[in-house]
């Protein structure tokens, strides 16, 4: 992208930077987030010094994009951050909790920042006191030996040369910045401006020069070599750029590495580099750590990728178009069915190369549509990430000792349910941060470490995702919960089995706070997360042991856009049943239903009486003649409860593209969609809970 911007700049034009904006602002949240998480899992005891320089890499990142772009605030943070940062993989400061805590605050500001400059309505944070925050932690440790081309100080006020215009700040140096040749010296102007938009960066000053096609720079500042070759090179080849140190020290610093490269695509960091004694740096004056590739990759030496280099092996592609391709294949899936359907009825003999074909489209589609249905699954990881800040900070407010472990995060699940299972999985936690972790004086008490875990885990099972949450805090009183649930009226006798007692913190408006408190108990939540589970076709499962901790465990369907489907025929309309709901079929004689209370019907399935649904009472399906063969039961499960449905025939298993009823039509009880069968009739595929419920009540 570098080269682009530059051939553009050659060609005398002002190429317009708004084309890579979105590039910039994915890699630059991207790099937040990856830096989130190093800071969070920081040994400040013994700091790894790869960790380091990745999260000085990440900010670094940030800043050469924001300062290409012009976004002043955001390359002025980032530019603080990256001195601190530099002190301390450089080790001339020893990571501290405050160090930690401003650098996740200026994250978060970073991130409004950003939102902001992408046009969203946000309140802009102030950053002066993060920035003089930061600059107090930079400086307030004795640096060790100062290094050479580093933020850190390099230099004696004395050193100060007598020619420079204004007094020279301690660490900061004198710099001749020679540009050219080039074609069109005004590209050099946009340098001057870096210093004009970065609060901090220096001061500089054009210089008399007798060649037309170069420009001269005086330049007072702390910044290191490498940091000033990443900002220049944005607008500026590298080749046409050469550093002259004029300060006292320059003779100490490493000289001219012609062509080398400044954190991109480099080895690993720390290596040295080999240099002449001559004082002219045309490149870095200092090894540089690997970087990532920056949103606007400068121009960079013919060379072959890193393997690791995230161009290599992935491509950005947005959602629309992966929803198109997945309609399309649904499409496929349907017009492949009515093939299969119709082919049944040729003669076998006659048609066998046909036959043989259809056989074949029948594998393909089914490979083409789950390699497409996978490029929708997301990991775990993309929700799981999330946490570990959220937890800190509220383990801090409430003055608890919490460990996030996590399990499973590789575990993928489609994106439409992965961006709605976010708030139900932020509440659990949220919740057993706040109800089941003990302050860790009671924990001690109880025998207890002073850290309490909450373990988040994903893993499949079968047709669907099981996500857990689990705590090791006081658990669910029984008691407590009774007394309270009788006192809001609720049903509640002593003869509840456990699981129906922990199932009652999922009524609406159900809470066991004692406090209420600006974390949770107002008495919504639980029974918000049952209903966005449910909303999604999935369960809640609660278990719990009272002093021992808590488990909620969330089952979903791996995908909404396509499922296996087990249909049945009443009367002449066809039924769709969701696989993963279908326990098992069998006939019975019609002497076998038994008739209780109000008309309920009962089937007794190995000594177990289950309820009985007919399908043709529900949805009122007329009959046209009668049908004297016995009834065929199959059992479903859903919410931990079964009943059995009565259907007049199992027409057999097949894949089915789920269409949403409700956008196309309406809301239809114990019906969650639609789908289109081989011969172009539209069958309804059963919401398994709703009839569930439908039985209860």
């Amino acid at each position: 992208m570098g080269e682009m911007m530059n051939e553009g700049q050659n060609l005398g034009g002002n190429i317009d930077l708004s084309q890579f904006y979105e590039i910039f602002f994915e890699e630059a949240g991207e790099n937040l987030d990856q830096m989130e998480q190093m800071l969070l899992h920081l040994d400040l005891e013994q700091a790894d010094d790869e960790e380091l320089n990745a999260i000085f890499r990440c900010a670094h990142s940030i800043k050469g994009g924001a300062a290409t772009f012009g976004f002043a605030d955001v390359a002025e943070l980032t530019h603080q951050m990256e001195s601190l940062l530099d002190k301390l993989r450089r080790h001339e400061l020893q990571p501290t909790p405050p160090m930690v805590d401003v650098l996740l605050e200026s994250s978060d500001a970073l991130r409004l920042l950003l939102a902001r400059h992408q046009g969203r309505n946000v309140d802009a944070p102030a950053t002066s006191d993060l920035v003089s925050r930061i600059s107090r932690l930079a400086h307030g440790v004795p640096a060790a030996a100062p290094m050479v081309s580093t933020p850190a100080p390099v230099n004696t006020p004395q050193a100060a040369p007598v020619s420079a215009p204004a007094p020279v700040a301690s660490g900061e140096r004198e710099l001749e910045i020679h540009i050219g040749p080039m074609d069109n010296p005004a590209e050099a102007d946009c340098i001057a401006e870096l210093f004009r938009d970065i609060t901090g960066l220096g001061r500089i000053e054009a210089l008399p020069c007798d060649e037309a096609d170069r420009r001269v720079y005086r330049v007072h500042t702390t910044s290191s070599d490498t940091d000033l070759m990443d900002l220049f090179t944005f607008h500026v080849s590298k080749e046409q750029i050469q550093i002259v140190d004029k300060s006292a020290r320059a003779a100490e610093a490493p000289g001219p590495t012609p062509g080398a490269d400044f954190g991109f695509f480099d080895g690993a960091p720390g290596v040295p580099v080999a240099a002449p004694t001559a004082t002219t740096t045309p490149g870095v004056a200092a090894p540089a750590p690997a970087a990532p590739v920056a949103a606007v990759a400068p121009k960079v030496e013919a060379r072959a990728p890193s393997p690791a280099s995230p161009e290599s092996s992935t491509l950005r592609v947005s959602v629309s178009k992966v929803d198109q391709l997945i309609n399309l294949v649904g499409e496929l899936v349907i017009t492949q069915a009515m093939l299969a359907q119709k082919s049944r009825e040729l003669d076998s003999t006659a048609n066998q190369p046909l036959l043989a074909g259809l056989a074949d489209l029948d594998r393909n589609t089914r490979d083409l549509q789950e390699a497409v249905m996978s490029i929708r699954m997301i990991p775990m990881s993309v929700v799981f990430n999330r946490f570990p800040r959220m937890l800190r900070d509220l383990a801090g407010k409430l003055g608890k000792k919490v460990e996030l472990i996590t399990h499973g995060e590789a575990t993928e699940l489609d994106k439409g349910l992965i961006e709605k299972i976010t708030d139900p999985l932020t509440h659990l936690i949220r919740n057993s941060c706040d109800h089941g972790i003990e302050m860790p004086d009671e924990r001690r008490a109880k025998g207890k470490s002073d850290h309490g875990n909450i373990t988040l885990s994903a893993s499949h099972q079968g047709g669907s995702i099981l996500i857990e949450v689990r705590d090791d805090g006081k658990g669910l009183s029984r008691e407590k919960l009774l007394k309270k649930a009788r006192e809001k009226g609720m049903d509640a006798p002593d003869s509840l089995s456990d699981a129906e007692v922990w199932d009652l913190i999922l009524a609406p408006g159900f809470s066991t706070a004692e406090v209420v408190t600006d974390v949770s108990g107002r008495g919504v939540g639980m029974d918000v997360v049952k209903k966005n589970i449910a909303s999604l076709g999935g369960t809640v499962e609660i278990d719990s042991a009272e002093g021992y901790g808590m488990s909620v465990k969330v089952r979903l369907p791996l995908t909404l856009a396509i499922m296996d489907g087990m249909s049945v025929r009443v009367s002449d309309e066809v039924y769709i049943l969701p696989l993963s709901s279908v326990i098992e079929s069998f006939q019975i004689r019609p002497s076998d239903i038994n008739t209780v209370a109000q008309g309920a019907q009962l089937v007794k399935v190995r000594d177990e009486y289950m309820p009985v649904i007919e399908l043709e009472r529900v949805f009122q399906v007329p009959r046209f003649e009668y049908n004297p063969a016995s009834p065929i039961m199959v059992v479903v499960e859903s919410d931990g409860a079964r009943v059995a449905l009565m259907v007049d025939e199992l027409l057999g298993q097949q894949q089915v593209v789920i269409k949403n009823l409700e956008s196309n039509y309406r809301k239809v009880p114990n019906i969650s969609g639609a789908t289109i069968l081989g011969d172009g009739k539209v069958a309804l595929i059963l919401d398994t809970s709703g009839l569930v419920r439908r039985s209860r009540h």
